[in-house]
């Protein structure tokens, strides 16, 4: 899906990771990029770093991070499924992705959230308690 006015091979990083939909707008992609949640080949980039195909990426969304390898460019957002044929993520960030999903599920079992909101009494020992102890 390499488009045409990817004439030598190049496109900047803020482009590709909006057109393989790994964020919405191409704002949010320079503010990840700023922040330190996108590497280029182990480093810290810029938003006009021009990427190749093969270069690896480590990107981070919220909990998950992802190591990935860009295969083709586009500046061009498609559909999902053109957008997931412009890179491979890497084995071991698949891997480690289910593993930490998995322990984030396994946190939340038996734990249930209270049944509502306190009630009179409740409250009163929930003042209680905070007071004893010095906070407000």
């Amino acid at each position: 899906m390499a488009d045409s006015s990817t004439t030598a091979g190049k496109l900047r990083l803020d482009k590709w990771l909006w057109a393989a939909r790994f964020f919405k707008t191409r704002s949010l992609a320079k503010r990840a990029i700023e922040g330190g949640k996108v590497h280029v080949d182990g480093a810290r980039s810029k938003v006009s770093k021009e990427l190749t195909a093969g270069t690896s990426l480590r990107i981070r969304r919220g909990l998950e991070e992802l190591t990935v390898e860009v295969i083709a460019l586009s500046d061009k957002r498609g559909p999902a499924a053109a957008a997931q044929q412009l890179y491979r993520e890497t084995e071991d960030s698949v891997a480690a992705r289910e593993e930490s999903a998995a322990l984030r599920r396994a946190a939340h079992t038996g734990s249930s959230p209270p049944p509502g909101r306190p009630g009179k009494r409740d409250r009163r020992l929930i003042h209680r308690f905070k007071n004893r102890h010095g906070e407000d």
